[in-house]
């Protein structure tokens, strides 16, 4: 298919792309209830204990059992990583690169089977699934051309002006050894790929942690990492408690680097026990957010609400980028409420599996009393509900079709501007609105966060500078009915947080995201 998928063009796919994902989809099912172990020093590896995880829209649904890690595992995984480090180090770029590229190739032509698999195990739809897949795919070449393009980054200096010596001088950098991933369950494959591919183009060797919720995407990933042929302990994978198997990690002596994607008291603790030590070490965090939309008087209102729906509910508000807090104009707020109601009521909330339901459930029981508790916190604070605030999954007594799993309806609000919930997180399909007067004000309140990853805008295109100049945030969207805030990729919007979404400055797949994975070296020869 001459279709590039992408999060921006996955609205209309040619029908070819459902047939292919049927297909999958029936073999991924036929596959259902395997054992995945953990994968180190370029082996299989069983452990001492496994748990079964279930379909978070079906109960009923076994996926498997997966290999829990213990300390004994995390202290193999390690030393794999460290025994391989001099020699993958040592390896050419040009190689390294071919085997990172492999990856991709592999994972392309199982792009299908992947996204099957996350359908059942994160319960995102089918394209949101086939998007997460893809973008994996083109972090590993986007990594391998930028290490490339960049030569390395190795530049050679001028001479010093020595009389009767030749003094030369360089710049290089080096890696800094075992790099410790840990991904999130929202996007379990390209959270995990794509800095895995980051720290091994530049000599680093990985362990990865996967989310307790997603062990099999990281499982998948390591699949394809070993049919490309890396060497042995080079890439290592393991499943486990964060609390437990992450901090380990995170102590272990062996660990030179760490990227974290998670929500900020997590990322802030890990930042800080990085810190400390004989030598600090570096540390990516990419945290939360809060994010939100601008829409003066001047917007496309049906453009508009097409972004913001898509933005706050789309793989049910379960994205670090998820539009959060909506700031309309009192002189158009009623209208473009209408046209959000419409929108969410249209929204078909079911099996992901199946092609017509947009809306699959939240993660988890813990998600879904969550969403129970803020529809009630939101309620007793004040606020007006618009739309949504039911839980339709499992113990609703609602629709016996989704009975068993854990879905809830899209919320919106409009909520008074001293009620809590303005300042949290609450990754879930829950959107608060407030009217404005004057769009300084607006602006205020957008940036009244501690978090700032990403932000919308709707209005006029001569209003469209006032808004970057103002904004708090790393990533920027403005008259975009693709997604008021979602909707990075590799190649196109690099994606970073400002303030405490990012620990940084520095953006996923930007022009200065693998630089974070080496270090400098000055290097004098005199002759």
């Amino acid at each position: 298919m001459s279709f590039r998928l992408t999060y921006a063009t996955m609205y209309s796919p040619p029908e070819a792309m459902h047939e292919r994902f049927d297909a999958a989809m029936v073999r991924a099912e036929a596959a259902l209830g395997a054992r995945h172990p953990l994968f180190i020093g370029g082996a299989d590896r069983d452990a001492a204990q496994r748990i079964e995880r279930r379909s978070p829209f079906d109960r009923d649904l076994r996926l498997g059992e997966f290999a829990l890690a213990d300390k004994a595992d995390v202290d193999a995984a390690m030393a794999a990583a460290h025994a391989a480090y001099p020699a993958w180090r040592a390896t050419p770029v040009a190689e390294r690169a071919r085997l990172l590229r492999r990856v991709g190739e592999i994972m392309a032509e199982r792009v299908y089977d992947i996204a099957a698999a996350m359908v059942l195990e994160v319960g995102k739809n089918r394209m949101e699934a086939l998007g997460e897949a893809q973008e994996t795919v083109d972090f590993f070449h986007h990594y391998a051309d930028d290490f490339e393009r960049h030569a390395g980054y190795a530049h050679a200096l001028p001479d010093d002006p020595i009389e009767g010596f030749a003094s030369h001088n360089a710049s290089v950098m080096r890696p800094y050894g075992v790099w410790v991933v840990i991904a999130p369950f929202n996007f379990p494959l390209a959270l995990a790929g794509g800095p895995t591919a980051a720290a091994l183009i530049t000599g680093n060797t990985v362990v990865l942690k996967g989310a307790s919720d997603t062990p099999w995407a990281g499982r998948l990933l390591a699949d394809c990492i070993r049919d490309a042929g890396l060497p042995p302990g080079v890439f290592n994978y393991l499943s486990g408690s964060g609390r437990e198997i992450g901090e380990a990690l995170v102590q272990h002596p062996l660990t030179a680097g760490i990227t974290f994607t998670g929500s900020v008291p997590v990322g802030r603790h890990l930042m800080q026990q990085m810190a400390g030590g004989a030598y600090p070490r570096p540390c990516i965090a990419e945290m939360g957010g809060k994010n939100p939309c601008i829409v003066t008087e001047r917007a496309d209102l049906e453009r508009t609400a097409a972004g913001i729906v898509r933005s706050a509910y789309g793989m049910g508000g379960q994205k670090c980028s998820a539009l959060s807090r909506l700031y309309v104009h009192e002189r158009v707020a009623d209208a473009l409420i209408e046209r959000l109601q419409a929108q969410i009521a249209a929204i078909r909330i079911g099996d992901p599996r199946r092609r017509e339901f947009w809306l699959g459930p939240v993660i988890n029981a813990n998600a879904y009393a969550s969403y129970a508790r803020y529809a009630s916190e939101l309620r007793d604070g004040g606020a007006r509900l618009l739309s949504g605030g039911a839980q339709l999954g499992e113990g609703s007594g609602g629709d016996p079709a989704l009975a068993r799993g854990y879905y809830v309806e899209p919320l919106l609000a409009e909520v008074p501007l001293s009620h809590p919930l303005w300042q949290h997180e609450m990754f879930l399909p829950i959107l608060t609105l407030h009217r404005y007067r004057d769009r300084d004000e607006a602006m205020r309140l957008a940036n009244d966060t501690p978090m700032g990853l990403t932000a919308g805008f709707f209005g006029g295109a001569d209003e469209v500078a006032w808004f970057h100049d103002h904004i708090e945030a790393g990533v920027t969207y403005a008259n975009r009915p693709q997604g008021a805030t979602t909707g990075a990729w590799p190649g196109y919007q690099p994606f970073g947080g400002w303030k405490g979404s990012g620990s940084t400055g520095k953006a996923i797949a930007s022009f200065y995201y693998l630089a974070q994975y080496l270090r400098e070296q000055s290097r004098t020869v005199v002759e």
